[in-house]
C-alpha cells in the first residue's frame, strides 16, 4: 500500500487506528457531498418530474440501505458510489452513521491485516524474485479455478436429483394416489 508507506513496521492498533480515521473521513465527506448533490436534484426540475417515486426511493433507500452500506466497504470501487447514492437520497444521518461506522471498522481490518499482508508479501517477493511472484499467482488463479469447476460439476450432479425427487414428492402426496396429475392422462378400467 504505496500510500500508507508511513505505516510500514508499526504496532497493530496504530495502524488499524490510522486506517480506521481515514475511512471514516473519507466515508463522511462522501456522503455529505453527496447529500449536497441530492439537495440540488430535489429542487431541480428533475425533482420536481419525479415527484412521488423520487420519495418511495427515499423511503426505500432509508429502510432498508444500512446493510448495503456496511457491506459496500467489504468491496473496491462501489463503497465510494454506495455512500454518495446514501448522501444522495437522503438516508437518515443516525442510520447511515450506524452502518458507516461497522463497515468502516471491517475495512480497516481488512485492509490492515489480510489485504495490507497479503500485498506487502507480494510486493516483497515480487522485489526479491518476480518470477516466483508470478509463479505464485498463476498458482492462485488455478486453484480458484479448480475449486469453482468444482462447485459447478457438484452443482450439475445435485441438481438433477434434487428436482426428480421433489417431482417424486409431489406426485405422492395428490390426492390421486401414486400417479399424480400423470393418472388423469391415462385411462383406467372405469372409464372403458
Amino acid at each position: 500500500m504505496p500510500e500508507f508507506d508511513f505505516l510500514d513496521g508499526q504496532p497493530f492498533w496504530i495502524v488499524y487506528f490510522t486506517l480506521l480515521g481515514v475511512v471514516l473521513c473519507r466515508a463522511q465527506a462522501t456522503y455529505w457531498i453527496g447529500r449536497g448533490l441530492g439537495a440540488g436534484v430535489t429542487r431541480s426540475r428533475v425533482g420536481a418530474r419525479l415527484g412521488p417515486r423520487l420519495e418511495t426511493a427515499r423511503r426505500r433507500i432509508d429502510r432498508y440501505g444500512a446493510p448495503v452500506v456496511t457491506l459496500s466497504f467489504c468491496t473496491v470501487g462501489v463503497q465510494t458510489a454506495i455512500n454518495l447514492s446514501a448522501g444522495a437520497m437522503r438516508m437518515r444521518f443516525p442510520r447511515y452513521l450506524a452502518a458507516m461506522f461497522v463497515g468502516s471498522l471491517i475495512w480497516a481490518g481488512l485492509w490492515g491485516v489480510v489485504i495490507g499482508g497479503v500485498v506487502g508479501t507480494w510486493l516483497t517477493l515480487f522485489l526479491e524474485s518476480p518470477w516466483m511472484a508470478l509463479g505464485v499467482c498463476v498458482l492462485a488463479a488455478a486453484v480458484v479455478a479448480l475449486l469453482v469447476l468444482r462447485a459447478r460439476r457438484r452443482s450439475r450432479v445435485d441438481g438433477p436429483g434434487d428436482a426428480s425427487a421433489d417431482r417424486g414428492e409431489a406426485s405422492a402426496d395428490t390426492p390421486e394416489g401414486d400417479g399424480g396429475a400423470d393418472s388423469r392422462d391415462v385411462p383406467t378400467e372405469r372409464a372403458r
